[in-house]
């Protein structure tokens, strides 16, 4: 499936990209390639494949969550820009 040059200026539109004349003809040949080996694919009988939402079986990887002590406020706030004794100071953003 060739992608012409009006749907990569729209994708790159999109995307926010400012494309160089160069980059346009790399990425349409290469959204073509994907595009056609998508055709490909869907020539492939899927009808007996059961649907997955991932390809390996997956359990609760997460760690146990315990408590512990947490970093000391000093600590925290020694990285913030502005701060006040106990709290980080934001720029105001509600009028």
């Amino acid at each position: 499936m060739k992608i012409i040059k009006d749907e990569i200026e729209h994708i790159a539109l999109l995307a926010r990209l400012s494309l160089s004349e160069e980059e346009k003809e790399m990425f349409g040949s290469q959204l073509s390639k994907i595009l056609d080996y998508m055709e490909k694919l869907n020539e492939l009988d899927t009808k007996t494949v059961q649907p997955t939402s991932h390809v390996l079986s997956l359990h609760n990887v997460m760690r146990d969550d315990l408590p512990r002590p947490s970093i000391p406020r000093d600590d925290a706030l020694l990285n913030a820009p502005v701060h006040t004794e106990k709290f980080y100071r934001v720029p105001k953003i509600i009028e």
